[in-house]
Order: C-alpha cells, then sequence, then structure tokens
C-alpha cells in the first residue's frame, strides 16, 4: 500500500484533533469524514473553521 502526506497548518491539524475519535487511525478518520455513511456536514464547522481551511488549501495549491 502507497503512503502519502498531506501538508497542513498546525491551525488545521489541532482542529482535525478535535473531530479524530481517540480509537481511530488517521485513515480510518478520514476514511470516515469522506463517507457517504457519516460525512461532515454543513453547520458541524464554525465559520471560523471553514475560512481556515479554505485559506490553507489555497496556500497549498500555490505552493505547488
Amino acid at each position: 500500500m502507497s503512503r502519502t502526506s498531506i501538508p497542513v497548518d498546525e491551525s488545521t491539524k489541532e482542529r482535525l484533533d478535535e473531530l479524530k475519535r481517540d480509537d481511530e487511525t488517521w485513515d480510518e478518520f478520514l476514511r470516515r469524514i469522506s463517507s457517504e455513511d457519516e460525512p461532515i456536514r454543513t453547520g458541524d464547522l464554525s465559520d471560523e473553521a471553514l475560512d481556515e481551511i479554505e485559506r490553507n488549501i489555497e496556500r497549498s495549491r500555490e505552493s505547488f
């Protein structure tokens, strides 16, 4: 199985840490939040958190 890294700012990582369950791996967490069974819905994140995520995505795109 291949592995990849996804660069995120520390504040984004802290936010994701809050959403991740203690008993799951990062891969399990990402699969859970991106699945049809239990997606993150509008309203699950604050406007400030969404703005920060969007800024981080843009910075990541610019770095490539």
